[in-house]
């Protein structure tokens, strides 16, 4: 099978990297996405997909086979912004490919993987590898603001009820088993406003906040001396409301950014914020980011995201070794992202298994110059199609 698999992405290999280097010179911020959603839509259709749709919030997703194992492969098509045009090498979104690398943004973050998996759906249609099976290419939308909210919309909106997810963010050919939880909290401090001339008859809410400042701090370090897998917390971004800037600060508020192992939960954060905010008259909050997607669909993100991860002995895992195996001569190298991805919402949130595979490098992500091997691009599309064979 690997040599079939080998020839289809051989005679198939200029229109996927010309297809790669057209997502990337399409601007897809989060909740920009249309255009590139339909440039994807017209490749699926062009490409004979059984089925190819634009969901209610704006992913699109398109289906081979009809079987009763469902194997969903997810790859997010938003990218951050590009601010330093005049530091890139090349332009931004040029889509250029040069020396072995597909430059842009976004190209390892991760429309090389899109394009991957969205030629992989073809190729097993056409070798047969989805008999039994129904295999959902989803490319979602707002992960970067939003991580999970797309995927997760995707999967309930559209009834999918995949059986495994493999999450197609930058691996640079690993295997993810998973990564750490991700949470925001909002700790606020009330005070009470006075002109600046006469601070005294007020309260001073950011002088206030000072000692719970603190105290972040110091946990924070604490954790940073944990050694093997740990969580963290930093203090990310702070603000204060007054009637003007000659008035004392009538409230304060923090942003915590709070990365959780996988025996954390929001009872035991919960706790922690207790205990930060103790003996004062703050309060805390899990942060809520609303948003709305290109479509006019609302997106409300509970900034609470478990950890999770899948174990080595799991079908799933044992699958992707056998195709990596069989693909590349070795074994793979297995890992956990140390970033969040749309894994919270089908591993965490929804309980499906879930693993990571993807092209592209993790460190390029949202950096200058970033760029994503193009023979990680191949390569990923081999191991998608051959992936269900060994489901």
């Amino acid at each position: 099978m690997k040599e079939k698999i080998k020839e289809m992405v051989d005679l198939l290999e200029e229109k996927l990297l010309s297809f790669a280097s057209d997502l990337v010179k399409i601007k897809s911020r989060t909740g920009e996405e249309e255009a590139v959603v339909r440039r994807i839509l017209e490749e699926m259709k062009a490409l004979e997909y059984d089925e190819a749709y634009i969901d209610r919030i704006g992913n699109v997703i398109g289906r081979i086979g009809n079987g009763d194992v469902k194997l969903l492969f997810d790859s997010h098509i938003d990218n951050v912004a590009v601010n330093d045009p005049e530091n890139w090498k090349y332009d931004p979104y040029g889509g250029v490919i040069k020396d072995g690398k597909l430059y842009g943004r976004g190209s390892s973050d991760m429309k090389g993987s899109a394009a991957a998996s969205v030629y992989a759906g073809a190729i097993m249609k056409k070798l047969g590898l989805a008999e039994g099976k129904t295999i959902y290419i989803c490319c979602s939308v707002m992960e970067e603001d939003f991580d999970g909210e797309g995927l997760y919309h995707a999967i309930v909106d559209n009834d999918l009820k995949p059986d495994y997810v493999v999450i197609c963010e930058p691996t640079h050919l690993q295997i993810s088993l998973g990564h750490l939880g991700r949470a925001i909290y909002k700790i606020t401090m009330p005070g009470v406003s006075a002109h600046g001339a006469a601070p005294e008859k007020g309260v001073n809410a950011v002088y206030k906040m000072a000692e719970i400042i603190k105290r972040v701090e110091s946990l924070g370090k604490e954790y940073m001396k944990l050694t093997g897998e740990r969580p963290s917390i930093a203090l990310t971004k702070i603000e204060s409301t007054s009637v003007s800037l000659n008035a004392i600060p009538q409230s304060c508020s923090i942003y915590i950014d709070r990365r959780m192992i996988l025996k954390e939960n929001e009872e035991t954060v919960a706790e922690e914020m207790n205990k930060l905010i103790e003996g004062t008259d703050a309060s805390w909050e899990i942060y809520d980011a609303i948003g709305t997607s290109w479509t006019g669909g609302e997106i409300v993100l509970h900034s609470f995201l478990p950890a999770w991860e899948i174990k080595k002995d799991h079908k799933l895992t044992q699958s992707c070794i056998k195709a990596y195996e069989e693909l590349m001569g070795e074994e793979p190298i297995m890992y956990k992202w140390d970033f969040s991805t749309n894994g919270v919402a089908s591993a965490g949130k929804l309980g499906i298994p879930t693993i990571g595979f993807g092209a592209g490098i993790e460190k390029m992500a949202h950096m200058t110059n970033e760029y994503c091997p193009v023979s990680d691009i191949i390569d990923a599309c081999k191991f998608y199609s051959l992936l269900p064979y060994y489901l």
